[in-house]
């Protein structure tokens, strides 16, 4: 149990006293006690806060790189209830990268694993696991689902694109993560519009569908305007489900682009 008070000292003042008229000290009279998980989380956005948090519902689509950490923010978060969707399995690749990738973990379905991890940080909180890759009428269906915020992770295309759609036709709060392969640099990293993403080529691909079906802006984005190597992209022996290529990726920018869209997600469930 930690206990400390709620201001930290200037210089030159009794540790136990704040500055009160100019004359004398003022004793604090508050101490917080800390013994609780959610206890510093508490300090920052009060009681109505953890409240707010705790009674949403959050999807999460793709628990890799980007996925995995943004899911784990969320909970830390005191997120109440939350939906995760993935169809694939922890692969030996994976671990440069990705949150839920140990040795322990290789074959495991990252779904499941999240969930273990997420109950093992929050066991409160209420999971929904879909252990599958979304398509078609699965994804129309859980559009139509009344989420508080839903985060795309989705690393292919289509089945992104048919995401957002139906997102946008069903007017859910989402943030799309674009492409984080390739790249070095998390300074460069930005929230905005999609309709304002640029030079990021699956923000590019992703937009021109869109607009095909008469989408062009409402969905927020975190993506990178960083140059992409050549070099770092291969298209032949590509053997995994769902993708024409690989990118080559450094350990911590996926999880930068996680925790942006986490953020998004806490930012505007408590208006900030």
């Amino acid at each position: 149990m930690l206990e400390f008070f709620g201001a930290l000292p200037t210089r030159g003042h009794d540790p136990l006293s704040l500055p009160g008229n100019g004359k004398s000290p003022k004793r604090l009279e508050k101490i917080y006690t800390m013994e609780h998980w959610q206890d510093r989380t508490r300090l920052l956005i009060g009681d109505e806060g953890i409240n707010i948090m705790k009674s949403k519902h959050v999807l999460v689509v793709g628990l890799g790189g980007v996925g995995g950490y943004a899911a784990e923010q969320l909970a830390r978060a005191g997120i109440g209830r939350m939906t995760l969707v993935d169809g694939d399995v922890v692969n030996v690749t994976n671990r440069n990268r990705q949150l839920l990738a140990l040795e322990s973990t290789l074959g495991r379905p990252k779904a499941e694993v999240m969930a273990d991890r997420l109950r093992d940080i929050n066991p409160e909180i209420e999971l929904t696991v879909l252990n599958q890759y979304l398509k078609d009428q699965a994804i129309i269906d859980l559009m139509a689902q009344p989420f508080d915020y839903v985060v795309d992770a989705i690393d292919t295309v289509a089945p992104k694109v048919f995401l957002l759609y139906y997102a946008k036709q069903n007017n859910q709060r989402i943030v799309s993560s674009m492409g984080a392969g390739g790249k070095f640099h998390p300074e460069k990293v930005e929230i905005c519009d999609i309709s304002k993403s640029n030079h990021c080529r699956l923000a590019f691909y992703i937009r021109k569908r869109l607009h095909r079906l008469g989408v062009f802006d409402g969905i927020k984005v975190v993506f990178s305007p960083e140059p992409v190597d050549a070099s770092a992209i291969i298209t032949e022996g590509v053997d995994e489900q769902n993708k024409v290529s690989n990118v080559g990726t450094i350990s911590y920018l996926p999880a930068t682009f996680g925790i942006f869209c986490a953020s998004v997600v806490i930012n505007d469930l408590l208006g900030k």
